[in-house]
């Protein structure tokens, strides 16, 4: 962009539905611009950002457009894929956070006297979720609960005469200059970065010149907090005082998910919550009422439901590696993406396999997918393998168990080596079952529905259930503690090296095993 600036009412409502006006009509921001109607044109496509960052999305705006109060825009919130999306809505239904702000580069613009300008024409690249917006007018004025009740989210009193439906032109009283200066110094440096030329990197920030709290873990690991000072140490975000642990910036816990993903598909499927609490229950409907014909008159039948909780615990992953103190010094060593790799790689292989084979809550981890008791499976009809004639009906009966709903959203879960076995198979007439996919980085469909390599099933054996067909909103993963770092510079301390400590605390279980079947190589 030639200029980035950043301008900005809206509601949220429980399913992460937003509405709302990002730019006003008809009165100034606070340093003095006036965009005038007709002015917008906006980009085809635009995520919802958090604070202006591109590496902070946390949904997509469905329709932006002009109306007779101002931009309007509508979007929804990506509630069931993103945990910082579920935080951004509940600090906005908390009234914490309450304006949208614009990104946009301006065209035709005039200076106004007394300062600013009137802008009639630019180009919107994208809209933002902030705390403190451009203009004193655009907030967020409710947030409204599922019924449409709504809730008053903040709300500044109304001068007498005054139209409260329309923007005011008067002095945000939340925020003094101080902090509006602060402000805008840190929009003048994302200017600057943005009319940077594009490295060969795409201009991703290196560990050492990224944000505060980046630079303070890298110190932290070099050197340790004694020799921290009180204003790096206050950009460190506290554990619990008892384990005197850290957790690790934000970049740093972020990238590690981005790793998770290659390791353990099954989290980009499966429906992912962050929890507070030591586990969470959920109801689950185990019989359900009975109607019965009746004559006029005719005495009726009693029936009742039945309903059990399903409870799932979070539960601890853990390692640690040794790091040479002298590497710890050396500041061209790669510190933190070591460290991601290592940390990254030990974590995701357990928790990929426990979702797929744990054995639950005795032995400290997950319930897999291919353990669960509840989930139906089907026989292959050989005693190692599939039959010999006409393989491929055993995938298109099973693909038929599954109700059609479910079966609509399933997805297929084999790993490498089951699929080449599968990819030769064709139907009764002559058709491959395996399909390639006609865009580039699309997935192999079979029968219509996405192939999911997992490492972790088992190969095509006798007893073994080498495929699962199913709906994988069906499995439920838990997260409680994201990344935690603890360094540690005495246990290693005579050999010249530094511990580094590594936690989480996750887990997973089937709550609909309804939307699953398994295959099983046996004859009956």
């Amino acid at each position: 962009m030639d200029k980035l600036e950043f301008k900005a009412k809206f509601t949220v409502d429980e399913v992460g539905s937003i509405t709302g006006i990002a730019w006003p009509f008809g009165s100034p921001d606070r340093v003095g611009d006036v965009i005038h109607k007709g002015a917008f044109s906006v980009s085809a496509a635009m995520p919802i950002l958090f604070e202006h960052d591109p590496d902070r999305i946390v949904g997509t705006w469905e329709h932006v457009a002009e109306s007779d109060a101002g931009l309007e825009a509508k979007g929804k919130l990506f509630l069931d894929a993103v945990p910082r999306a579920r935080d951004v809505h509940n600090r906005l239904r908390a009234g914490r956070i309450n304006g949208l702000s614009i990104g946009f580069r301006a065209g035709e613009t005039k200076a106004r006297p007394g300062g600013g300008r009137d802008i009639y024409s630019l180009h919107v690249s994208e809209i933002s979720i902030t705390a403190n917006p451009c203009h004193p007018a655009a907030r967020i004025l409710t947030v409204k609960s599922a019924g449409d009740a709504a809730v008053q989210a903040q709300k500044e009193p109304a001068m007498e005469n005054e139209d409260v439906n329309q923007p005011e032109a008067k002095a945000d009283p939340v925020i003094d200059k101080r902090d509006f200066d602060a402000l805008k110094a840190r929009l003048d440096r994302i200017e600057a970065k943005s009319n940077r030329p594009t490295a060969a990197n795409n201009n991703h920030p290196a560990p050492a010149n990224d944000n505060a709290e980046t630079k303070a873990f890298g110190l932290y690991a070099r050197r340790g907090l004694e020799q921290m000072s009180a204003d790096e140490r206050k950009s460190l975000t506290v554990g619990t005082s008892a384990s005197a642990g850290y957790l690790a910036p934000e970049t740093f816990a972020a990238e590690l998910i981005k790793l998770l993903k290659e390791f353990s598909p099954i989290r980009q499927y499966a429906r992912v919550v962050t929890i507070g609490a030591p586990e969470t229950k959920y109801p689950r409907r185990v019989g359900s009422p009975t109607a019965y014909w009746v004559g006029e008159t005719a005495n009726r039948t009693a029936s009742q439901g039945s309903y059990e909780q399903l409870s799932i615990k979070p539960h601890e992953l853990a390692t640690y590696t040794d790091v040479s103190a002298q590497l710890l010094e050396d500041n061209a060593y790669d510190l933190d993406g070591e460290l991601q790799q290592e940390f990254a790689e030990a974590f995701a292989l357990a928790e990929g396999k426990a979702f797929i084979v744990g054995t639950g809550d005795n032995d400290n981890q997950p319930t897999g997918l291919l353990t669960n008791a509840d989930v139906a499976q089907m026989v292959t009809g050989a005693t190692a393998s599939f039959p010999a004639s006409n393989p491929a009906d055993v995938l298109i009966t099973l693909y038929h168990k599954l109700p059609t709903t479910h079966a609509q959203r399933g997805v297929w879960m084999m790993n490498r080596n089951t699929l080449a076995t599968i990819r030769k198979w064709k139907d009764s007439d002559g058709r491959y079952l395996v399909i390639d996919p006609i865009t580039a980085g699309m997935p192999l469909t079979m029968l219509g529905r996405p192939i999911v390599e997992c490492l972790d099933m088992p190969d095509i054996a006798a007893g073994a259930f080498p495929i699962v067909f199913g709906d994988l909103q069906g499995y439920r993963i838990i997260d409680r503690i994201q990344l935690q770092v603890l360094r540690d510079p005495f246990a290693r301390a005579t050999n010249g090296e530094v511990r580094f400590h590594a936690r989480r605390r996750t887990g997973g279980d089937v709550t609909h095993p309804d939307r699953f079947i398994k295959l099983k190589v046996a004859a009956a």
